[in-house]
């Protein structure tokens, strides 16, 4: 039987001086290979019933690759990736860093990153010099929405217990769902609200760059699952209609979880559509107070979907700090295929 191995070198011990999501998301320098060449230092999360990693973990080790090649007074702006293939987690990943151009003020980053010789990640990001915006400027923003604040969680929030129980007990960040108030609007008109922060303190070591590296890890966090919430999709395995023939404390726990997810009661889905797919097609992100960024306090984000149509759908996301400051927006599209009828009838997955 091949040997398990998910990295190319074996993983040194975890590093206690570190946030989770810094140890989660270290890199290996490949430079005995050619230049600006990296791999993932350690395994990478494989979500229960999705078809590869957790994508944001993609999102941030490219966007950490690109960061180490670029001088350090510039910061990244603009973030956009193409999902190509699933990822599979038992494999190392190697990402290819191309330096496309040095500028005074600006610099271009693409990176690939491949398995068993194919390219599963594409992307292309920009960097700007600190200060090189001049000394005036237009400035305006959107505003955090004044009831996110009463919804905050408090400093020494965890989840509830029966979260932990069923969920991941290594997850590096944390996410607190807020409950929705606007589920009488039509779709494009619902607003879904999260707050999110990586678990622990991000090192002084790791600063800045550790920090937007974990803003973008956490930004793929529910993101397409949005469609399907403002839609009230059926997205478990299970056929809806032999939730009452499952054990009373495994059915407990799946009310438990839809509840604390936002997606509210079970027994709203009655008769409604189930997911037969549902994955990640890109990603972009625009990174606007990269200064500000702490990824390891509260941050409250907004997710709409303006469209969603042909089996896909558009999400936005905004991302502010928990001082009102707009930290960062970004978009994705992806698959949402729903069931037919005879899919459901049969319990037969895409």
């Amino acid at each position: 039987m091949a040997e398990h191995r998910p990295t190319l070198v074996r993983p040194p011990p975890v590093d206690s001086s570190k946030a989770p999501i810094e140890n989660a998301l270290e890199l290996t320098d490949l430079s005995i290979i050619g230049p600006d060449i990296f791999t993932n230092t350690r395994e990478l999360w494989h979500p229960p019933g999705a078809r590869g990693i957790y994508g944001g973990a993609v999102i941030a080790q490219t966007l950490a690759a690109a960061q180490r090649t670029v001088p350090p007074n510039f910061v990244v702006h603009s973030y956009h990736c193409f999902f190509v293939l699933a990822g599979d987690s038992s494999i190392p990943i190697v990402y290819y860093v191309e330096r496309v151009r040095e500028g005074r003020s600006f610099c271009t980053r693409t990176v690939q990153a491949r398995q068993r010789g194919h390219a599963i990640f594409t992307v292309t990001c920009s960097f700007v010099r600190e200060g090189s915006g001049g000394a005036k400027y237009a400035s305006h923003a959107s505003v955090m929405p004044p009831d996110a604040l009463a919804q905050a969680p408090p400093d020494d929030y965890e989840e509830p217990e029966f979260r932990r129980k069923g969920g991941r007990t290594d997850d590096p960040f944390q996410s607190f769902r807020c409950k929705p108030t606007d589920t009488h609007k039509p779709p494009h008109e619902q607003r879904v609200w999260q707050w999110v922060r990586a678990r622990g303190r991000i090192s002084d070591e790791g600063g800045r760059r550790a920090h937007l590296s974990a803003l973008a890890y956490i930004s793929d966090s529910y993101f397409i699952g949005t469609v399907s919430r403002i839609h009230k999709l059926w997205r478990y395995q299970i056929p809806f209609e032999d939730v009452p023939k499952l054990d009373p404390e495994v059915r407990e726990h799946l009310e438990q979880l839809n509840e604390w997810e936002g997606y509210g009661k079970i027994d709203d889905y009655k008769d409604q559509p189930a997911v037969g797919m549902m994955v990640s097609l890109d990603h972009s992100i625009y990174f606007h107070n990269p200064g500000k960024v702490r990824a390891d306090e509260w941050m409250f984000t907004e997710m709409e979907s303006p469209w969603a149509s042909d089996g896909r759908g558009v999400v936005t996301q905004k991302i502010y700090s928990k001082d009102g400051t707009l930290l960062a927006t970004a978009f994705q599209e992806g698959v949402v295929r729903l069931k037919s009828d005879d899919q459901a009838k049969n319990k037969s997955k895409l």
